[in-house]
């Protein structure tokens, strides 16, 4: 169930909210036509404030490999309407939808809890995947720096580090990448999912421009620091014909791999985006819908290992055949990149503080 509305919100993905589970009651407006004003009037950003006890988990999903994630903010301004993250949401009583890109939950104390965990005799060094759920370069880093000061500690501990963004804003810590690249500490992959500015402002409204984040992955590229393009989501009929294109202009621009995902709608994504479709799409609304049924065996939403971030069916057999020719074509680099693991050191905390 959905709190409905008329209009578009410019500068917005999901153009509702969706009702919160762990709600007893909730505000829902059924007949718009009655009432003189839109529910989401106000959609200025709120920021809420949390100091968590722990900020790195370890990622157990057999889809992803062995590393750990961490995530310096829950909720995205980006507001990518497709956004698998936007469920979490609602384990904070927000919604998945409007709420998900308006309300931004910021860890306070990261580095403190962070450094207090990697100082730990048992800690075991693995990459830490920065913005497994939601963009660790989303607009709010520009004030808050949490991200930059990240990459500092796992420098001070030569703790490996990877990170994926849609966002431009990681130039800003072009420094500290040299020098985590360096000592072979760092990996970062840039999303992106098109070449068309028209559909981007409209599929993720808050994102840098497909056009910025290619002369992203040019800077890194050039600067020594290993980096690649993930296109996700694989939308069909949304972008699916792109694929060729960017892996073609993120090859020319220095990018040594690439990966991809095709869009999965688990939860109350899938009707916030099926809302988005009707709104923005109206006629291509159906057809889009039924060809990501025919990528997930008839569903929209897939939750098993294995199957769930490359579909199956022929939907999905002509993305990965479209995919691994393009990649054959266009990207003529070895990648062959493996992270330091050898020179962490769970001691660095201390030694710092011996300093002074």
């Amino acid at each position: 169930m959905m709190q409905t509305t008329t209009s578009n919100y410019r500068g917005r993905g999901s153009q509702t909210n969706t009702i919160v589970p762990f709600h007893r009651f909730s505000y829902v407006n059924d007949y718009p036509g009655l009432i003189d004003e839109e529910m989401y009037q106000d959609v200025k950003t709120e920021v809420i404030y949390t100091v968590p006890k722990t900020v790195v988990n370890t990622v157990d999903s057999p889809d992803l490999g062995l590393e750990y994630s961490l995530n310096p903010y829950q909720g995205c301004e980006h507001g990518c309407v497709y956004c698998y993250a936007r469920n979490t949401h609602e384990y904070w009583g927000f919604s998945a939808g409007m709420e998900f890109e308006q309300k931004i939950i910021v860890k306070q104390n990261v580095i403190e809890v962070l450094e207090k965990q990697l100082s730990s005799k048992k800690w075991q060094p693995k990459p830490i995947l920065l913005s497994g759920n939601t963009d660790c370069y989303q607009p709010l880093e520009r004030k808050f720096e949490i991200t930059r000061k990240v990459l500092q500690t796992c420098l001070k501990f030569k703790h490996p580090v990877s990170i994926i963004t849609k966002n431009a804003l990681i130039l800003r810590d072009l420094d500290l990448l040299k020098e985590l690249a360096s000592f072979n500490l760092v990996k970062v992959m840039i999303s992106i999912t098109g070449t068309d500015e028209i559909m981007r402002s409209k599929l993720e409204p808050r994102t840098s421009t497909y056009h910025n984040r290619f002369k992203v992955i040019k800077t890194l590229s050039e600067s020594g620091i290993p980096c690649g393009v993930m296109l996700a989501p694989i939308i069909p009929g949304i972008n699916n014909h792109e694929i060729p294109s960017v892996i073609d202009l993120a090859a020319k621009a220095g990018a040594s791999c690439a990966s991809y995902q095709i869009v999965r709608l688990n939860g109350s994504v899938g009707p916030i985006f099926k809302d988005w479709l009707s709104k923005t799409f109206p006629d291509r609304a159906d057809k889009v819908w039924n060809q990501i049924c025919d990528a997930h065996g008839g569903k929209v939403n897939d939750s098993r290992f294995g199957v769930r971030m490359r579909g199956e069916g022929k939907m999905a057999k002509s993305i990965k055949q479209l995919f691994d020719i393009s990649v054959q074509r266009f990207i003529k680099k070895e990648d062959n990149f493996e992270y330091n693991l050898k020179d962490f050191n769970y001691k660095a905390a201390n030694e710092q503080l011996s300093l002074f």
